[in-house]
């Protein structure tokens, strides 16, 4: 069953300038005139208030809030008419917001599962490799757990990672996660090759692309059920195997170097 949920955030140029927290930091300050009787309203401390005002006003084209003279100690804090105007705006467009995820929330689950798919499309990363699947093992160590995560084409893969990432990502049997592998990690043997290795994941394919390079190689390795991962072997090392596309090959990934990743 999935729920939609989503929050609107200011951005000036490619720098965020703040969401629905500060805004009510702002709608707080222009309520009481009082920056610490605003940030007691919005829960945050006196410090964190005073930077989150300076970080609006050094990113915004004018000031938003201004010490002002007078006040009940003689002095106090206002928003400008600048503020006051991005507070109006900011709550209109929340409200167009909050009515575009309940329309959203009326979709059914197949068009929803659409909507999880696109949000791991738009994850920007320098690995080449982004493997999705569900997580259906965690074996928890000392130092680092490990995840044992079934990939949508029906493979498995294991990844080494500290407990306290464990904990953050909020891993556990049957949370979505996605798998993400550096090209120059993974190795490829030739399949059928006697191998005793130390590295957790040997994922069998075939080679369905291989672009040659001055110094290294290019391989594309179809998993079973469309998966397909990117590997980046010196040239010799591609001589050496005789890669070529349609050949059966094994991707070996050591634990350690699967990063695992979620998108909520």
């Amino acid at each position: 069953m999935f729920e939609l949920k989503g929050t609107l955030s200011l951005h000036a140029g490619q720098r965020l300038l703040g969401g629905l927290d500060r805004i009510e930091l702002l709608a707080s300050i222009s309520e009481t005139g009082s920056i610490s009787a605003a940030a007691r309203a919005v829960g945050m401390s006196y410090k964190g208030a005073w930077d989150a005002i300076d970080a609006m006003n050094n990113l915004s084209d004018e000031p938003l809030v201004i010490r002002a003279a007078g006040g009940k100690h003689g002095g106090g804090t206002q928003l400008t008419a600048r503020g006051r105007r991005l507070v109006d705006v900011f709550r209109a467009v929340d409200a167009e917001h909050q009515r575009f995820l309940s329309q959203l929330g009326t979709m059914g689950e197949a068009s929803m599962q659409d909507l999880q798919l696109l949000r791991r499309f738009m994850l920007k990363t320098s690995a080449r490799n982004h493997l999705s699947g569900r997580v259906v093992a965690v074996h928890h160590g000392t130092v680092n757990d490990t995840i044992e995560l079934d990939l949508s084409g029906g493979q498995r893969i294991v990844a080494s990672i500290t407990c306290e990432s464990t904990r953050h990502l909020g891993l556990a049997p049957g949370r979505a996660a996605i798998a993400l592998i550096k090209a120059s990690s993974v190795l490829v043997a030739a399949a059928g090759t006697a191998m005793k290795l130390s590295a957790r994941n040997q994922l069998a394919g075939t080679v369905i692309v291989v672009q040659h390079g001055a110094v290294n190689a290019e391989v594309g390795i179809e998993l079973a059920g469309g998966g397909v991962v990117v590997a980046i072997v010196t040239e010799d090392s591609a001589d050496t195997l005789g890669l070529q596309k349609g050949q059966p090959v094994v991707a070996i990934i050591k634990a350690s170097s699967v990063i695992l990743g979620t998108t909520d």
